[in-house]
């Protein structure tokens, strides 16, 4: 019992928000349909053109680009 009490404080990929899209290890991964989604809109709304082929990592700096651009999105003090 006592080697499962440690990974409980082990904390899994997803729990840490200001990990860089480039160290996610799905990031190489096609995007997620709410990714396409709200970048499909931004792309839209900043009259660029949308990318279909963009990996996860690739279109979460997509999105955090175009939201600055846009002034969509709140700010995550980057």
């Amino acid at each position: 019992m006592a080697n499962h009490h440690n990974l409980s404080t082990t904390r899994a990929p997803h729990e840490n928000p200001e990990k860089e899209p480039e160290d996610w290890t799905t990031g190489d991964e096609p995007m997620t349909g709410p990714q396409r989604s709200y970048l499909s809109t931004l792309c839209q709304e900043a009259g660029e053109e949308f990318n279909e082929s963009l990996t996860k990592a690739e279109a979460s700096k997509k999105i955090d680009e175009l939201q600055r651009k846009t002034g969509r999105g709140a700010s995550h003090g980057r």
